[in-house]
């Protein structure tokens, strides 16, 4: 599932068809500049969570509150700027929350489909479009990451203590975002052996028994472990308890969730958009790109 963004990525860059620019491209900086500004605003307003807990719903219990106050004094970024509203989170914080909404409404109202992706797509698959975008820009954060921290351990022998979590961190989202990317785009992993034999009623009727399927292990998900996971993990701000100590449970755990809730309303949405369409033949062709095929002949000289 991950895989998907990073050839969307080759597309827009015009990397795609062996290096070669292809024609076909989706736009210009704006596309880049979009998704940026919203995964930097999102990572300002995770990182400083705690702030936004301590002004919007501080702990009754001391203890906990003590936590969490240690917590985000040890983890902000800009310690001496004063809180506004009363509250912790400064006003960086609240920028960058108001930001996001707006990058979040500018992507989505602006992103473009690629020649590569899904084109039977509808008005309200652009969430899911613009998270694919922001999902690219977490796996160019991730690469750099790692690029960095390679050149600090072998060429300055100075190796970091936050690079390996930092990329597991930005791994788990990368994770997650590509999953309900590929449930918009239909290029999960599904088995088409008894699907492409029946008939298309019987196919729509197979479409809804397992949307239902999974609609139904997402409320179980969410129902069996929503107060652990955003009550102990989310509202305690637990660490992941290594050197950098990221707040990866904290983070992660409830990123799973709405997750799988965000991909199970997709899944529906998927029935709706392909309701009317014809259905599609697949077969072991499916799998070969004729035009790698030939850019790969034309770069050994296989005419």
């Amino acid at each position: 599932m991950g895989l998907c963004p990073i050839l969307i990525l080759l597309n827009i860059t015009g990397l795609h068809e062996g290096g070669h620019v292809v024609k076909d491209q989706t736009g210009g900086l704006i596309e880049w500049v979009i998704p940026f500004g919203f995964v930097l605003c999102a990572s300002w307003v995770i990182w400083h969570l705690p702030a936004f807990i301590l002004t919007l719903a501080p702990h009754e219990n001391p203890s906990n509150l003590a936590q969490v106050t240690a917590l985000q004094k040890s983890m902000d970024v800009t310690p001496n700027l004063p809180g506004l509203f009363g509250g912790v989170a400064d006003i960086v914080d609240w920028a960058a929350i108001v930001c996001l909404p707006i990058f979040l409404v500018l992507g989505v109202t602006g992103v473009r489909v690629a020649s590569m992706e899904f084109q039977h797509w509808k008005t309200i698959d652009r969430f899911a479009l613009f998270i694919g975008r922001t999902t690219m820009m977490l796996i160019i954060s991730m690469t750099f990451v790692m690029l960095y921290e390679v050149f600090l351990r072998y060429a300055l022998e100075a190796p970091t203590l936050w690079a390996n979590e930092l990329t597991l961190w930005i791994g788990g989202f990368v994770f997650l975002c590509s999953g309900f990317y590929a449930m918009q785009q239909r290029s999960h992993i599904r088995i088409f052996l008894l699907y492409d034999a029946m008939p298309r009623s019987v196919q729509r009727t197979f479409d809804i028994i397992w949307t239902g399927i999974f609609v139904l292990f997402a409320f179980f998900l969410v129902y069996g472990s929503y107060k652990q996971v955003f009550i102990v993990k989310f509202y305690r701000w637990e660490l992941f308890g290594t050197a950098f100590d990221p707040p990866i449970p904290a983070t992660i755990q409830p990123a799973v969730l709405i997750i799988i809730v965000l991909v199970a309303i997709q899944a529906v949405l998927n029935v709706i958009s392909d309701w009317n369409l014809e259905p599609d033949k697949h077969s072991a062709l499916d799998d070969i790109d004729q035009e790698d095929i030939d850019s790969m002949r034309s770069s050994v000289g296989d005419n």
